[in-house]
């Protein structure tokens, strides 16, 4: 039986001011103050795993008032930054990267593979080459890796982004965003330029970087075997993923032993796998182990899903398809929290709190934290240690 029409007027009001409430929140910053849930809950405070001192290549040097840093690299990690972007991206690329070089890769040197759907602009890859100071690959994405299987039912797919646009569900009608979700689900660990690299680091366009980053997310996540690492973590548009949690445990039912003890099933559901929480990881920021996706169980699940057609016929994003993996084929503790990393992707940010914000000279506000807002996941995450 449909809801009547009072369930639905509610359940609409109550989405347009939790909506309205995160729009203050990161836009105004003294709404944001009053109204975040650390002022009203104590001590909530972020899991932290201290980062061993071997992470850090450049070591402070005292002398009177004067601090200078010596540099003292050994060794680095076989790790890329992906940034995936078309042509008239390169306005936000250029300030993506720029932040970044600042904040981190000038004094580390890795690589970027930029790619894109169709050939990158001469104006692209000079203005990027030139605000970075470590070598750049510009790749062109593979048709059959993009655009929509000749498989799916367009007319069935077609009906479903209607009801998403009269949802008012962002990007419910866009096939190019859907193109991308897939993309990042299940190719872009396979294209050519990334093939012989071990772990990425994905970077979007517009983007902020708010703190210094002093030591080495890549040779962390090699070192102690981590396969995902995340900044924010939030709950996804139920009506974009109806049946993307009926898909995986028909899949977990076919393939248990992929499923290892000690996994962060708690992380997704609140019943021991019998429904999903909608908890997912903010997949605009991760950086990851590429040989965990090109593993068995990851290309199994992806190549079930992908049958299933979710991705066109609803709108299954990368980032809960991720999240889903990551939690149930990897061992919790293989998920790390980079809670010492300040980032913003509109018009969410996470900014450290307490000695990282001064360690990582961060430029953000500490009030402007979604860490343990309503639509965070950040608890989950923490109740699983």
């Amino acid at each position: 039986m449909p809801p009547s029409p009072i369930v639905r007027y509610v359940a609409t009001a109550v989405s347009i001011l939790v909506t309205l409430h995160y729009i203050f929140s990161f836009s105004h910053e003294e709404y944001g103050r009053n109204m975040s849930l650390s002022r009203w809950v104590p001590g909530q405070s972020p899991r932290k795993q201290p980062i061993p001192s071997k992470y850090y290549p450049y070591t402070p040097v005292t002398e009177g008032t004067n601090t200078t840093t010596t540099t003292t690299i050994i060794r680095k990690a076989n790790a890329a930054f992906v940034l995936l972007a078309r042509n008239s991206d390169l306005p936000g690329v250029l300030e993506s990267l720029k932040q970044l070089e600042d904040r981190f890769n000038k004094k580390f040197r890795y690589p970027f593979v930029f790619l894109n759907e169709e050939d990158f602009s001469e104006d692209f890859k000079k203005w990027t080459s030139e605000v970075t100071s470590t070598p750049c690959a510009y790749g062109k994405i593979p048709r059959d890796h993009w655009f929509q299987p000749d498989w799916i039912d367009e007319a069935k797919a077609a009906e479903y982004r209607l009801k998403l646009v009269e949802a008012n569900i962002v990007y419910g009608d866009s096939v190019p965003y859907r193109n991308m979700c897939r993309f990042n689900s299940g190719f872009f660990f396979r294209h050519e330029l990334l093939k012989n690299y071990d772990y990425y680091w994905r970077i979007e366009p517009g983007v902020k970087f708010f703190c210094d980053i002093d030591y080495d997310p890549f040779l962390l996540m090699q070192d102690e075997k981590k396969v995902y690492g995340f900044v924010v973590s939030l709950f996804e548009y139920t009506e974009t993923i109806l049946t993307l949690w009926d898909a995986t445990k028909e899949f977990i039912q076919a393939n248990p032993e992929l499923l290892p003890a000690g996994n962060a099933m708690g992380f997704l559901s609140d019943d021991g796998g019998e429904t999903y929480n909608h908890c997912h990881f903010w997949s605009n920021f991760e950086i990851a182990d590429l040989n965990f996706w090109r593993g068995e169980a990851y290309m199994k699940f992806f190549d079930f899903l992908d049958r299933k057609g979710g991705f066109y016929y609803e709108r299954w994003g990368d980032a809960p398809v991720h999240s889903i993996a990551a939690a149930l084929f990897a061992h919790r503790d293989q998920i790390h929290f980079f809670e010492d990393i300040g980032y913003r992707h509109e018009p969410i940010q996470h900014c450290p709190q307490g000695k990282s914000h001064a360690k990582g000279k961060c430029w953000c506000s500490t009030s402007l934290n979604f860490d343990y807002e309503w639509l965070s996941c950040l608890s989950k995450f923490d109740a699983l240690f």
